[in-house]
């Protein structure tokens, strides 16, 4: 059971917030007294300037891991285990982000973005100070963040090549796509976000990377969606490295539009991507490298590799759903929201779609604006949140026009601790209720079942810890309420009919075709488990030790090939 910290509220400190407060010079006290304990290697001189319950969140730049320390005591023995070694030094506050913040009336802190440098690289972090009922303020919550590595900067801006090239440049792709004369040092498969964007870090940090995709083109993993299929989180969060959106993009991506972008995307940062592959096998060697056997449009090839990426979305894109007694006796047809391709498949046909998240009313939408008979049949409660709410409450004043640029709206989004957030996560999740009452109101009224979100905290601990459960409605919620979308929700499914469903209270439901919205497997419990918060609230598995030396979901790749990643600083078992 994951333990909800308290918040540091103004009644908690027992403080009001001056109203001449100079919140730069707040700031920069505090930081300059924390710079001198930290550079002097005194653990108890840091300490005396954070509260009992606060939190640091590191993302490699002390522990060559994610890892949140909740509370003065975690903190300290991080500290104690992990300050000498790391060698930190060079504070420099960016006082352009400097400002005094009021989430709530009764929260205030002051929020500091500084930059740093470790013994072997340049990191960035971020404080939110807290008052103090005798004395100067205090930190809350510590966030520190390895940018980059000393030594080896990314080949953009004024490192990237600067050679003219006449005539040469297609055969040199070609030839470097071919990989006939060298082994690449990093097999992702899959070139999706994860993927491509993998890929052209390490291509900017010059690690040789080979991306095998099983599709015919880049981008085919969106376009070989359901037709309706659109993006829900706005343009400001979808940003890729290096090339974000052009400003002309709309808000919300269709899965057409985007599928083309990704292909194009490819292309302009020339990565290197082989298209129709599979990757056959893929086995540890005496050395400690993958073996790894592509097919490439039938003719195979080996590599040997030192890291292999799994880029595959969360549950490998597989069509899984549960089994039930009949399923050989329908005579309709069942299939998943994978295999889905256009409502008017469908024309004439009455129409069940299990599940009640994202998939599950795009689909059923779609049936309905196609003049089709669609029953929702909703086995869980689900959360629900309008898009008009993400903008205002989830994205803020970080992702929007005219926000700050993404790499800080990111760190900023980062730097909150995910169990330090829950208190704010349930304060947010009722002012969100209040903004979306008439909607929440009208689904209760047709019986639609409504939870918080994951532990009574929203949208965003339900999207970490479970990678599921929610609707961001752009639509569909109203048509449930007018009953377009018709809703069974009353009993559980029992089994298939010739005819169509089987519930455990008896009643029935005539069905031509069966459209399971159930998800694309669980890969929370894949080698070690992936997805889902830990003890400390970091997300198990992605971006982090799985257990399997070399394998990754995401890595710290370049400092591994180049000697320099130190010991990983990991939770105790």
């Amino acid at each position: 059971m994951m333990h909800v910290p308290n918040l540091p509220t103004l009644d908690k400190l027992n403080v009001t917030v001056p109203p001449d407060l100079d919140v730069n010079k707040v700031a920069a006290q505090w930081m300059a007294s924390f710079s001198f304990a930290v550079e002097a290697g005194n653990v108890g001189g840091i300490m005396s300037l954070f509260i009992d319950e606060s939190h640091w969140r590191d993302m490699l730049a002390l522990t060559w891991d994610f890892r949140t320390f909740n509370g003065a005591a975690s903190i300290q023995q991080f500290l104690a285990d992990r300050l000498v070694p790391a060698h930190l030094s060079h504070f420099r506050i960016n006082d352009e982000y400097t400002a005094l913040l009021r989430p709530y009336p009764d929260i205030a802190w002051i929020h500091v973005l500084f930059d740093f440098e470790t013994q072997l690289g340049l990191a960035s972090g971020i404080v939110r100070l807290v008052p103090q009922a005798q004395g100067p303020w205090k930190a809350h919550c510590m966030y520190t963040n390895l940018e980059d590595l000393k030594g080896f900067p990314e080949k953009i801006g004024g490192l990237r090549n600067p050679a003219p090239n006449h005539g040469e440049w297609a055969h040199e792709r070609e030839h470097a796509v071919a990989f006939e004369d060298e082994e690449p040092t990093v097999l992702v498969i899959g070139a999706g976000h994860s993927g491509l964007d993998v890929a052209a870090r390490l291509k900017c940090l010059g690690v040789r990377a080979l991306v095998v995709e099983r599709n015919p083109r880049i981008g085919d993993n969106w376009r070989n969606r359901y037709e309706a299929l659109c993006l829900h989180d706005p343009v400001w969060y979808d940003h890729l490295p290096y090339m974000p959106f052009p400003p002309t993009w709309p808000v919300y991506t269709p899965a057409l539009k985007l599928g083309n972008w990704l292909e194009h995307y490819a292309e302009a940062l020339e990565l290197d991507v082989w298209t129709s592959s599979n990757v056959v096998s893929a086995r540890k060697n005496q050395s400690g490298s993958w073996d790894v056997v592509v097919d490439r449009a039938g003719k195979e090839r080996v590599f040997t590799v030192k890291h292999l990426i799994f880029a595959t979305g969360i549950g490998g894109g597989e069509a899984k759903f549960p089994a039930y007694p009949g399923m050989d006796v329908f005579k309709g047809q069942i299939l998943h929201s994978i295999e889905h391709k256009r409502a008017d498949d469908h024309m004439g046909k009455k129409v069940v779609v299990v599940g009640s998240c994202t998939s599950a009313h795009d689909l059923a939408a779609d049936y309905y604006n196609h003049g089709i008979d669609v029953t929702m049949y909703q086995r869980s409660s689900t959360y629900i949140m309008s898009t008009k709410s993400i903008l205002k409450h989830i994205m803020g004043d970080n992702y929007k026009e005219g926000g700050p640029p993404v790499g800080i709206a990111d760190r900023v989004t980062a730097s909150f601790p995910h169990l330090m957030a829950i208190g704010l996560g349930r304060r947010q999740a009722l002012e969100i209720a209040e903004d979306d009452k008439e909607i929440l109101d009208g689904l209760r009224k047709r019986g639609f079942k409504l939870n918080m979100g994951t532990m009574d905290a929203g949208f965003p601990l339900s999207a970490w810890h479970r990678a599921g459960g929610y609707y961001l409605d752009v639509g569909a919620s109203q048509m449930i309420i007018d009953g377009k979308i018709k809703l069974k929700n009353d009993s559980q499914l029992a089994e298939f009919t010739p005819s169509g469903l089987k519930f455990e209270d008896g009643s029935e439901l005539p069905a031509d075709v069966v459209v399971f919205a159930t998800g694309l497997g669980d890969a929370r419990n894949t080698c070690k488990q992936i997805w889902g918060l830990d003890e400390e609230g970091e997300i198990h598995g992605s971006w982090r030790d799985i257990g399997v030396p070399g394998l990754w979901y995401m890595m710290e790749i370049k400092a591994m090939e180049e000697g320099l990643f130190g010991a990983r600083y990991s939770a105790a078992k």
